[in-house]
């Protein structure tokens, strides 16, 4: 990994911005790739102490030490010089780091992505470790032991790991730092974020959030705060984790802490699914047991049923999810109860489920009538959500999609000078041998389209308005807005 070619890079990159350097559109360069080999992720001590390995082909133990002693070894040379590793580009791989004390992060990617987006891969891997372990107990326990063995602690959290890593793949919401919301009717998301406010006696409730096919229905919260995308993006990640998603149980209660809300701290998460899918069934489920530690809420919880077969990362189904800052299970628990009897009597749930089923909530890029236009990503910077079609030919094969995720990435991070550009440009334009891609931002939206590599940019800026026209119709029916808070 370490050898031929390589090129290390320190420090922090500079982010001057000129004013009034904004040219009006920017051709930008990409050498694409035929072939996605999985990326690779290490996590491990200061002390060089492995914590968390993802590498296909699994893990040879002794190749893996001397790894991790050079990753250790490499980091220490730049800290001592009162610098730091940023990356290492070695042909078309490159290695980039970050360091959280007491834990060190690396990621290995031929992909071609801009090292931003390895960068937050790892920052996400970070958020995910303390929302098992928090920030407080990481310090208390490495300032005691500077040699402990994190991977005991963590023991039985490989799954929620693994499920990041693969959502990180291809989810431009975690890309954009923003909410993916459910498409659908605005009277019936408004009919359920009603039956979703809390009860008064409720007093430690944080957020209650209803969750289908991977995408937010509704979030009801304080009036005081409202949650951070990456908070959210957790709170997914471990619901849909194989080992909660898979649990025979009907409902799960377990301490999470969310980093950006408090990174030193466990809130409780009431998770009960209200449908899934039919699908064969793994192993026995893993259950996953919280770290037991005395200013940690009460240990999980599981509610026992019957058994819903299962398999794997299914991302489909209906969850409602509360997140409480208390230990009020019996509470909420018959506070849910009530809401879905009431969602049920009402007929607001079998309106869910029907939209859902017959796929109203997924629309197709051919429903804009615009030519040449082949996929696209609005995000609303005022709602900091997105909305995006289901990607079909030609991007309904995982390397087409995974190649057109990587180039919107490339024209994301040019947009906003994340990887050390003077500035960020209003307008980018990538053109391969496969698409055309163009990015736009403006004060109220960003906007990243693809069109056929055959047709002239002029076309590309036509598409990208018409795809602005069409959103600002549609917004009602894509973006949660005005959901109540309490």
């Amino acid at each position: 990994m370490f050898s031929g070619g390589v090129h290390l890079v320190g420090g922090e990159p500079g982010r001057s911005r000129r004013p009034g350097l904004q040219p009006e559109v920017q051709d930008l360069g990409f050498t694409g790739v035929s072939l996605y080999p999985p990326r690779e992720y290490f996590v491990l001590t200061d002390a060089g102490k492995p914590v968390f390995i993802s590498r296909p082909g699994g893990v040879d133990q002794d190749a893996m030490a001397s790894t991790i002693g050079v990753m250790q070894a490499l980091i220490s040379v730049f800290l001592d010089d009162n610098d730091k590793l940023r990356s290492i580009n070695a042909g078309r791989t490159r290695i980039t780091f970050v360091l959280r004390s007491p834990l060190y992060y690396a990621c290995a990617s031929s992909w071609g992505e801009p090292e931003s987006v390895t960068r937050s891969h790892l920052e996400y891997l970070h958020l995910q470790i303390l929302s098992i372990v928090t920030a407080s107990q990481l310090k208390r326990i490495f300032e005691r032991r500077t040699n402990f063995d994190l991977r005991r602690l963590l023991n039985g959290a490989e799954p929620f790991m693994n499920s990041l890593l693969v959502r990180l793949e291809t989810d431009i919401a975690m890309t954009t730092s923003s909410l993916h919301c459910l498409k659908m009717e605005p009277n019936l998301r408004r009919r359920i974020a009603e039956s979703l406010v809390p009860s008064t006696k409720m007093k430690d409730m944080l957020y209650i959030i209803m969750i289908a096919s991977n995408r937010v229905v509704t979030l009801i919260r304080p009036k005081k705060h409202s949650i951070h995308p990456a908070d959210l993006h957790i709170i997914m990640n471990t619901i849909h984790s194989p080992s909660i998603y898979n649990s025979p149980a009907s409902a799960s209660w377990i301490p999470v802490c969310l980093p950006k809300f408090n990174p030193s701290g466990f809130v409780n998460a009431y998770i009960t699914f209200l449908r899934k899918d039919d699908a064969v069934h793994l192993q026995d489920p893993i259950t996953f047991a919280p770290i037991s530690d005395p200013d940690s809420p009460a240990s999980a919880e599981t509610v026992s049923t019957k058994s819903d077969p299962q398999e794997g990362l299914n991302e489909s189904g209906i969850a409602l999810v509360c997140i409480n800052g208390g230990g009020e299970l019996e509470l909420i628990r018959s506070w849910c109860d009530s809401v879905v009897n009431k969602l049920t009597s009402d007929g607001t749930l079998t309106a869910l489920l029907n939209a859902y089923q017959a796929k109203e909530m997924d629309y197709s890029v051919s429903q804009l009538g615009i030519p040449g236009l082949r996929h696209f990503v609005y995000k609303s910077r005022t709602q900091v959500q997105i909305t995006l079609p289901i990607f079909e030919d030609p991007y309904d094969q995982p390397n087409a999609r995974k190649r057109l995720i990587t180039l919107y990435q490339n024209i994301h991070d040019a947009i906003h000078a994340k990887s050390g550009q003077e500035a960020g440009l209003k307008l980018q334009y990538l053109k391969t041998e496969t698409e055309s891609v163009m990015g736009w931002i403006t004060q109220p939206f960003e906007l990243y389209i693809s069109i056929s590599p055959l047709l002239p940019k002029s076309a590309a800026v036509g598409a990208a308005n018409a795809v602005a026209r069409w959103v600002k119709k549609e917004e009602a029916r894509l973006f949660l807005r005005d959901a109540p808070v309490f």
